[in-house]
C-alpha cells in the first residue's frame, strides 16, 4: 500500500494486470460485487442478484469499506463507509448510526419524510433501516423483512396485531391506508387528519347527521377517535363501532 494511501477511500483509474481494484468506475459493479459474492452470498445476501440494488448497479464498496479494520465503535461486522451525511446529522439534539447516514445518502425522499414532524425514530437513532428493510435483497416488496407492511410494523406494535373481537377492516388490510410509514406532517404519521382521514371510506352516510352546508359532505371540527377511540380493533362486546 502506497505512502499516502488512505485506506477508506476508494480512488479512480484503470485494474492493473487483470486484479479487481474495487476503484470507482475500474471495474464494472457486477465484477467487483462477484468478488465479494465468493463468501458473502449466504443469509441476507442469498436474494442479492435479484434485488433492486443489483439492478441499479449498486457496488458492495459503496456501502462497505475493504481491507481495514473498523472498531467496535464503528459498528464491526458491516464495516460500513463514512458517509458525507455525517456531520450534517451529528447535533446535540439527534443521534444517528452509520448505517442510517449510507442509506440516505441515495434515498434522498426518505430523509426528508423522517425529518417531517412526525416521524419513525430513524434519525434519533432509536431504529435503523435495515430494521424494516433488507438492503440485500429479498423475497418480499420493498426488500421487506416480512411478506407484508403489516407483518413489519407488528413486530413493534404488537398491541395493533389483535386478533380484536371486532376487526377494523382497513387495518387488516394494510397500515398505510392510514400511515405513511417513514413520516408526515399529520400527527401519528397519518396520511390526512381527520376527519377527512375517515371520510376517505365513512362519507355520504347517516352519521354525522348533518354535514355543515347544502351539497357539503365533509364535516370539519370534529375528531372521530373522540367517540370512537379503538380505531384498530375493539375486544369489548359492545365495541362493534370501536367506541370502547
Amino acid at each position: 500500500m502506497g505512502k499516502g494511501h488512505k485506506p477508506d477511500e476508494v480512488g479512480t483509474g484503470p485494474a492493473k494486470g487483470g486484479l479487481v481494484t474495487f476503484r470507482k468506475d475500474a471495474e464494472s459493479a457486477e465484477t467487483q460485487n462477484e468478488v465479494c459474492l465468493t463468501c458473502h452470498e449466504n443469509g441476507e445476501r442469498a436474494f442479492w442478484r435479484a434485488s433492486t440494488h443489483a439492478f441499479r448497479g449498486v457496488r458492495c464498496v459503496g456501502c462497505h469499506t475493504v481491507m481495514r479494520d473498523v472498531t467496535a465503535a464503528e459498528e464491526p461486522n458491516q464495516q460500513l463507509k463514512k458517509s458525507a451525511l455525517s456531520n450534517e446529522f451529528v447535533n446535540q439534539f439527534m443521534v444517528t448510526r452509520r448505517e442510517t447516514q449510507i442509506c440516505l445518502t441515495c434515498h434522498l425522499r426518505k430523509k426528508m419524510e423522517i425529518n417531517l414532524p412526525s416521524h419513525m425514530p430513524v434519525r434519533e437513532g432509536l431504529m435503523v433501516c435495515t430494521d424494516c428493510h433488507n438492503p440485500h435483497g429479498g423475497p418480499y416488496p420493498h426488500q421487506l423483512r416480512a411478506a407484508t407492511v403489516n407483518e413489519v410494523c407488528y413486530r413493534c406494535h404488537a398491541e395493533k396485531r389483535g386478533p380484536f373481537l371486532w376487526m377494523h377492516a382497513p387495518v387488516a388490510m394494510d397500515c398505510m391506508n392510514c400511515h405513511l410509514p417513514h413520516g408526515s406532517i399529520n400527527q401519528h404519521m397519518l396520511v390526512i387528519n381527520m376527519p377527512l382521514l375517515c371520510q376517505r371510506c365513512h362519507v355520504g352516510t347517516h352519521h354525522p347527521a348533518s354535514p355543515h352546508a347544502a351539497g357539503q359532505i365533509y364535516v370539519i371540527n370534529q375528531q372521530c377517535a373522540n367517540c370512537h377511540s379503538q380505531i384498530h380493533g375493539s375486544n369489548s362486546p359492545g365495541g362493534r363501532y370501536f367506541t370502547r
